[in-house]
């Protein structure tokens, strides 16, 4: 699909206005968003995403169409993977729940950004070296070996080399002042905790395009459908956040799920580097005559490795477990560090006891694992110790 250059720019200038609408209406005013609000924009932005498609669809043609729709959905899959990260980056920085909106949104344009300039290089490569496929192939090979290694949140630290840096070179301030970036501390300007979190979240958006680009080149390399399959992918990010809070940490099989999908573009991305093999130590640098996995099946497996992920995880009774264990750990941090509202910590701490409550009616087997979490149980009792002495 041959996209016509004022294509390109009408296409960048709406996503540039989704994102001004986001911040205008939506972030400007720090606010925690109800899960009302959330659900109406993530369905309207996932609805614009969708629209795009058909539209695809009925210019491009369906092999555009089926391309588009898989690297939308693998990189749908692939940011919500991230919020994981998004969400311990904030928790590590205590930033505080109605804040978190700007936090996001600017995760989101540099994250756009950053896979842009990221595209181009790729598609740039893509043109002057086949043999990038092999690259890219074996990159999505040990991305999906990594995510079957366990991890445990300590294993994804906030504290990197770029935010240690930051506070070497620029003075820094332990508390917020709203949601500035900069604030006034005995007369000197100081850089608040909103601007390194945002730094940290940057960096590492970083990684996350490191399998991320090589991932929808495996499906289309129509630089056109990569750009946009991407931005839409993550527009609506933010509101998806607060949409499914509550249940990210359920999704205890999602990185097997994504483990599986890389793992299969990237055989998908070997084979077709085969197929258009000039790498001189292969088949003496002619082509190898291997079966190459179509877009169609492609769209299909992504689809059903997804669907089965979601539903096991959703009806794993340690995914449940962890849901409770993960909502508990946050509403002790809120009471303990952030929250300074009376009223408002009364809610959190309710709903802490309700949380524990239900820990108490878990399994013997899951109560045992919660028991041995030593931070976990140290963090709640500060909380309860905090509570009665108020």
């Amino acid at each position: 699909m041959d996209v016509p250059q004022v294509v390109w720019w009408l296409t960048i200038a709406g996503i540039v206005g989704l994102l001004l609408f986001d911040f205008l209406v939506h972030v400007r005013k720090a606010h925690v968003p109800t899960l009302r609000e959330a659900a109406v924009w993530s369905t309207l932005y996932v609805g614009i995403a969708l629209l795009f498609g058909v539209a695809v669809f009925v210019f491009g043609g369906s092999a555009m169409g089926t391309e588009y729709f898989a690297g939308y959905v693998t990189e749908k899959a692939l940011s919500v993977d991230n919020l994981f990260v998004f969400l311990i980056i904030m928790s590590s920085f205590k930033v505080p729940r109605a804040d978190q909106q700007k936090v996001l949104l600017f995760g989101i344009v540099f994250s756009l950004i950053a896979r842009t300039g990221f595209i181009l290089l790729g598609a740039a490569l893509i043109d002057m070296f086949a043999w990038v496929f092999y690259v890219f192939g074996l990159i999505l090979l040990l991305t999906a070996g990594n995510l079957l290694k366990p991890s445990g949140e300590d294993s994804r630290s906030a504290d990197n080399v770029v935010i240690r840096l930051a506070r070497k070179l620029v003075r820094t301030t332990d508390t917020y002042d709203g949601d500035k970036l900069f604030t006034t501390v005995g007369g000197k300007r100081a850089m608040t905790p909103m601007l390194l979190v945002m730094i940290a979240i940057g960096g590492t958006d970083i990684l996350f395009a490191l399998d991320s680009i090589p991932a929808i080149f495996g499906l289309t390399q129509n630089v056109y459908l990569v750009f946009t399959a991407t931005a839409f992918s993550l527009l609506g990010l933010r509101q998806l956040y607060f949409l499914i809070d509550g249940l990210l940490n359920r999704l205890v099989y999602l990185a097997y799920g994504l483990a599986v999908i890389l793992g299969f573009i990237g055989v998908k991305l070997v084979l077709h580097a085969l197929h258009e093999n000039n790498v001189p130590f292969i088949n003496d640098g002619q082509p190898v005559d291997v079966v190459e996995i179509s877009t169609p099946l492609s769209l299909s497996v992504i689809i059903g490795v997804l669907v089965v992920t979601v539903v096991a995880s959703m009806t794993s009774p340690w995914g449940r477990a962890q849901n409770v264990i993960a909502s508990a750990r946050r509403h002790a941090v809120e009471y303990l560090d952030i929250e300074v509202d009376p009223a408002r910590r009364a809610e959190v701490f309710a709903a802490l006891l309700a949380e524990e409550a239900t820990l108490k009616q878990l399994p013997e087997r899951y109560r045992a694992r919660i028991r041995e979490e030593e931070k976990l149980m140290t963090l709640l009792k500060r909380a309860h110790d905090a509570h009665a002495g108020t």
